[in-house]
């Protein structure tokens, strides 16, 4: 029986550091991934140093400050062990780098653009004993056939000189859910690999899960994405039938959530948005339409669904105008809430943002107010938050409430507006004569 692989002395010597904390973490990406993570590793007792190419990004944290909702700046002020820079060749100075950058859809398709140039800079830096781990959410396979050979232009050799591994991000922006408490996935090329990217992630989150292969942790991560998806887009399209079968959605979706076993309650909205439910599970089609010649059904029903509610959403608003003898030119519209969901600042894919713009394009005169987004661009003009008190909420011929963003008194609004249209059934419990729900 032959022996195994010697153990790389590089592992032990890493493993040793992590334990220790004396291991430095590059994060590459200080986007709403990277940065909480970061935090998070510095608050672990790690020496930290952020990489971003965005100069401004760079700049607001080296002072103390923050972009990221989810992040307060005095949390980014303490961090003594923190460096932050635009320069890449700062992984040099680490043992252990994690890649968060982003992975968008480009003409349909998946862009690993981010993560190629992200990964070839770790290639030209990195020495022997890094352990590299990737967060970025891909399609199976991305780890091991696109992320491996760049690395391994680096002339190091993976399992021996350099670790590999994969642990999908799981931030919800916004949630009562912390990074600590949030189980986290990993894995890894080889058990070394595994072994390490375990290692390093127990030392600041609660629970690990480790996954066989990396191909299943890249999976893992697109179903749960997908399951959000197709169930969001289930509740979307009854929603939308509801009303010919006479049937209040809300109040039947509220009687089917008290069932204690079986079921999992999803709303009703204005669609989908953000970097990931409407994005990722593209990914997956992409990937099972590449390799068998055909996507996935479910994924491809569920993105034409959300797809359309933005002008099922508007058409809604512009009916509820009619009833009240009003047409959509005109009519001064105000959206409450246009990120993309509550208690956030990113307005990425926004579903309320294709509202507005619809409704601007049919001659509406539109506003919003967002606590999180003080500004936008909307057909090549700026708009501004505007303030919600009494006098601006009485001044509208709708309210629409659009994304329900934690601290905004929606039941003032519905009692000093003359008509409400609720995409979020936030309103759902005053039944009041002037709310029209989705």
């Amino acid at each position: 029986m032959s022996a195994g692989p010697e153990p790389s002395p590089h592992a032990a010597a890493l493993r040793e550091a992590i334990a220790g904390r004396g291991a430095t973490v590059a994060v590459a990406g200080l986007g709403y991934v990277g940065l909480p993570l970061l935090v998070a590793i510095a608050e672990a007792g790690f020496g930290v140093i952020g990489i971003d190419p965005d100069a401004e990004r760079v700049a607001t944290l080296a002072a103390g400050g923050s972009y990221v909702s989810d992040v307060p700046a005095e949390a980014v002020a303490r961090l003594a062990r923190a460096r932050f820079t635009t320069d890449p060749g700062e992984v040099a100075a680490a043992q252990v780098v994690v890649v968060a950058v982003p992975t968008p859809l480009t003409d349909g398709s998946p862009d690993l653009t981010a993560v190629r140039t992200a990964m070839a800079d770790v290639a030209r830096a990195m020495r022997p004993g890094t352990l590299v781990v990737l967060e970025s959410t891909t399609y199976p396979g991305t780890t091991d056939e696109v992320v491996r050979p760049i690395l391994e232009t680096s002339g190091l050799a993976c399992g021996a000189e350099f670790f590999l591994a994969y642990s999908p991000e799981r931030i919800d922006p916004g949630s009562a859910w912390s990074l600590r408490d949030t189980p986290k996935v990993v894995s890894g090329i080889d058990e070394a690999a595994a072994d390490l990217c375990e290692a390093f992630y127990g030392c600041f989150v609660t629970k690990t899960v480790r996954t066989p292969t990396t191909r299943d942790a890249e999976m893992a991560k697109l179903i749960e994405n997908t399951f959000r998806h197709v169930n969001i887009a289930l509740v979307n399209e009854l929603a939308m039938v509801a009303p010919e079968l006479g049937v209040d959605v809300w109040a039947a979706l509220d009687a089917a959530a008290s069932k204690p076993f079986g079921y999992l309650a999803f709303w009703p909205g204005p669609g989908v948005g953000g970097h990931c439910i409407a994005i990722d599970p593209a990914y997956l089609s992409w990937k099972v339409g590449q390799r068998l010649g055909f996507g996935v059904d479910f994924i491809e029903h569920a993105k034409e669904v959300n797809n359309r509610m933005p002008r099922v959403v508007a058409g809604r608003i512009g009916d509820a105008l009619n009833a009240v003898g009003k047409p959509v030119k005109g009519s001064r519209v105000l959206v409450l809430g246009v990120a993309y969901k509550p208690g956030v600042n990113d307005i990425r894919e926004s579903p309320s943002i294709m509202v507005l713009e619809r409704l601007a394009s049919q001659g509406a005169e539109v506003s919003y107010h967002d606590p999180f987004v003080p500004a936008l661009r909307l057909a090549g003009r700026e708009l501004r938050s505007v303030p919600l008190d009494a006098a601006t909420v009485a001044g509208q011929d709708c309210v629409a409430i659009l994304t329900a963003h934690p601290g905004v008194d929606h039941d003032r609004v519905v009692a000093e507006a003359a008509l409400v249209f609720d995409a979020r059934g936030v309103t759902r419990g005053l039944r009041a004569q002037n709310v029209v729900l989705l």
